[in-house]
């Protein structure tokens, strides 16, 4: 099977623009955006669910601390990595508008911390009892960080959680699944990369660099062993350091929407901030057009590696 096309101009392949969702209070901005190239000319979906910035008014007032909240709970600003990444691949793209203060999209409609909602869990409902994640602070709606404590000044209501899962959370996730499955059934088999951002992990220089980036796959459950040493290749190449599962495998994006058997792929790829943010960690740094070729580098890699997995499954299926 021939390569795909990958870094094709915008005079061939027509950019597609939608708005997905709706933020509640917020006169109609759409809940995210996905960008698709017309013909794709690769079956690659980037996708950013923590890169939301637009904070309702309602939603600002709630919080105690609004400007620390916000900065700690987003992946400040690796969406400006995906754009690149998009522009010079062809890679599909989606970005998360609503903030994660509002909803967290990688985290499952059922870890929610009851304790932050008016009236607590409802007895007629299906949800399960809270999570892990909603046990530690950072559940479907986070409620706390360490060093800020307690991020909202009142509960939420029953009526407000509703509406956020389904305006932002439930419509976010069809148009990721239906994204991927388009590519699938057109190029035989498809990939997500789940991008975040995260903290450094450790010093940056000496034999026991911390890693820039980690590539979490569930612990092989969510992204075929080829593409996951493909891209480990890439980034050793590169002079990158990295790491696997750890401290990052991966949450409910991938248990979700990773089907390997089903020839769809996915990974999350984290980031580290220090290397592509300024010393604060608040802004663009010098470093981000690097990461971004990396990264940029690294999809055009998967996408070879995509096309001999489809060539191998048609062959297959001859």
């Amino acid at each position: 099977m021939d390569r795909f096309e990958t870094g094709c101009g915008d005079s061939v392949n027509a950019s597609l623009d939608r708005g997905g969702g709706l933020i509640p209070d917020s006169d109609g901005v759409p809940a995210f955006t996905l960008r698709k190239r017309r013909p794709m000319p690769l079956p690659i979906l980037v996708a950013v669910p923590h890169a939301g910035r637009h904070y309702t008014a309602d939603l600002t007032a709630r919080l105690r601390h609004p400007r620390e909240a916000a900065l700690r709970l987003e992946d400040r600003y690796v969406d400006l990595i995906a754009e690149r990444v998009a522009k010079e691949t062809g890679a599909a793209l989606l970005l998360a508008r609503a903030p994660r203060a509002m909803i967290d999209l990688n985290r499952s409609p059922d870890d929610v911390d009851w304790q932050m909602v008016h009236g607590g869990k409802p007895g007629t409902r299906s949800r399960m009892a809270a999570g892990r994640r909603a046990r530690s602070g950072l559940g479907l709606v986070p409620r706390r960080l360490p060093g800020l404590g307690e991020l909202w000044s009142e509960q939420m209501s029953r009526a407000d959680l509703d509406q956020r899962i389904e305006m932002v959370h439930q419509p976010y996730h069809v148009a990721l699944a239906k994204t991927l499955e388009g590519m699938r059934d057109r190029w035989g088999a498809a990939l997500l990369i789940d991008m975040h951002s995260m903290p450094p992990l450790g010093v940056k220089s000496g034999p026991d660099a911390a890693a820039d980036f980690v590539i979490g796959d569930r612990f092989g459950a969510a992204c075929t062993a080829r593409l996951i040493a493909a891209s480990f290749d890439h980034l050793e190449a590169s002079g990158a350091v990295s790491a696997h599962n750890r401290p990052y495998a991966g949450g409910y994006v991938l248990d979700r929407h990773g089907a390997p058997f089903r020839r769809i792929s996915a990974m999350q790829l984290e980031i580290c901030r220090a290397a592509y943010l300024d010393p604060k960690l608040r802004e663009p740094g010098d470093g981000l057009d690097r990461i971004a070729g990396i990264v940029t580098g690294m999809v055009r890699r998967l996408a070879d590696e995509l096309a001999g997995q489809a060539g191998d499954f048609l062959q297959a299926a001859e």
